[in-house]
C-alpha cells in the first residue's frame, strides 16, 4: 500500500488495541513496525498522536500511512509438517470461533528481530487469511499457560471487546519470595516503561507523570511454605506488560525465577528455578453464546517449584477469587 489512507474503527472493534487492529487488516506487518510508525506520528487517531497499544473506539478514524506490500503468494514461508503438528498439540480447545492454546514456557507470543519462532508463525497450520487465527491478548514469552485466539475477524473482535471491558476474568498461578501481608488484596499502582530493548523494565511511575499507565492487579494466597515463599492467585484486572511481575516486585514480593524483577532474596531462593508465572485459568463470554472457560494444564517449570517447596495442586479454589472483586 503506497497511499495514505483513513479507516473507520467498525463498531464491533470497540476497545481493540491499534497494533492488534493494524494486524487483522494487514498480518504481514509486524507488532515493531506498528510500534514506529506510531512513534514517528505517521499513524494517527482522530488526527492526534497514539501509542501502538492504544485502545480504540467504535467510529474513531485511523490515518493509516503508506505500509509495506505483503509478500507474494509463492515467497511466503510455509511451516514444515513438524511444525503444524507441534502447533496442534497445544491445543486445548476449539470450535469454529475459538482456539485455545497452552502455551508453553520460553515461546514468543510474536516474532522479533531474533525471534524466528513464535506462535504467530506457527498460526500457519490452520491456513491463511481467512482462515489464520488471530491473537487476541498476549503472554509474555516465559510465561505458560492460556492463550486465546479468535478464528474469525468477527470472533476476534468480541473477544478482543471482552478483555478491553474486562469482561475476560483471568487467573495466573505464581510463586512468590517471602509472605506477602495482607493475604490477600488489590495493588492499585500505576506503571511506566523505563530503558530501552531489553534493558527495558516496567516500574512504579510517579503520580504526576503523564506517561504512567494505571493498573491493578488482584491477590489471594493459596499455600505457603513457612516464610520462604508463597502459593498465590493473581488477577490482572488491566493488561499492562510485565504487569504481575512489575507489581510483586513493587510490593518487595518478586516472582519466583524471574531475572529481570528479581532481588536479592528472591535470586538466592529460586536457584534454577525458571520463572514461576502460569496462566492457569481464562472465563469470558464466547462469541456466539454462552461463557468459555479454558484451564491450562500445570507446567513443567511450576511443576519443579511446587516440588522444591512442598505445594500441591489439590491446595488450590479453582476459582480463588470466587465472591470477591474480580469475579461477577
Amino acid at each position: 500500500m503506497k497511499e495514505v489512507k483513513t479507516l473507520y474503527v467498525d463498531a464491533g472493534e470497540e476497545g481493540v488495541r491499534l497494533d492488534r487492529w493494524f494486524k487483522r487488516r494487514w498480518p504481514h506487518v509486524t507488532h515493531i513496525q506498528v510500534q514506529k510508525l506510531a512513534r514517528s506520528g505517521q499513524i494517527r487517531v482522530d488526527g492526534a498522536r497514539v501509542k501502538a497499544e492504544q485502545r480504540l473506539s467504535a467510529g474513531s478514524q485511523v490515518r493509516v500511512p503508506p505500509l509495506p506490500d505483503a509478500p507474494r503468494e509463492d515467497e511466503k514461508k510455509t511451516i514444515s509438517p513438524r511444525d503444524a503438528a507441534y502447533a496442534r498439540s497445544l491445543v486445548l480447545y476449539e470450535d469454529e470461533d475459538v482456539l485455545a492454546l497452552n502455551k508453553p514456557a520460553g515461546l514468543a507470543v510474536q516474532g522479533g528481530t531474533k525471534t524466528t519462532q513464535h506462535v504467530d508463525r506457527l498460526l500457519s497450520a490452520w491456513g491463511e487469511g481467512m482462515n489464520r487465527p488471530r491473537l487476541v491478548h498476549r503472554l509474555d514469552r516465559d510465561t505458560s499457560g492460556v492463550l486465546l485466539l479468535g478464528k474469525s475477524p468477527a470472533a476476534a473482535a468480541r473477544l478482543s471487546g471482552a478483555f478491553a471491558k474486562r469482561r475476560a476474568l483471568k487467573t495466573y498461578w505464581a510463586i512468590v519470595a517471602g509472605s506477602p501481608k495482607p493475604v490477600e488484596g488489590v495493588i492499585e499502582m500505576p506503571l511506566v516503561k523505563k530503558g530501552v530493548g531489553d534493558r527495558e523494565l516496567v516500574v512504579p511511575a510517579d503520580p504526576k507523570d503523564p506517561r504512567g499507565d494505571p493498573a491493578e492487579t488482584e491477590y489471594v494466597t493459596i499455600s505457603r511454605a513457612g516464610h520462604r515463599a508463597t502459593w498465590m492467585a493473581l488477577r490482572p484486572h488491566t493488561g499492562r506488560t510485565h504487569q504481575l511481575r512489575a507489581h510483586m516486585k513493587a510490593i518487595g514480593h518478586p516472582i519466583l525465577g524471574d531475572p529481570k524483577y528479581a532481588d536479592a532474596e528472591s535470586i538466592a531462593l529460586s536457584g534454577p528455578l525458571k520463572l514461576q508465572l502460569h496462566a492457569r485459568r481464562i472465563e469470558l463470554p464466547h462469541p456466539s453464546a454462552g461463557t468459555l472457560i479454558i484451564e491450562a494444564p500445570i507446567s513443567p517449570e511450576m511443576l519443579a517449584g511446587f516440588a522444591h517447596f512442598g505445594f500441591s495442586e489439590s491446595e488450590a479454589d479453582p476459582e480463588p477469587f470466587r465472591g470477591k472483586k474480580g469475579h461477577r
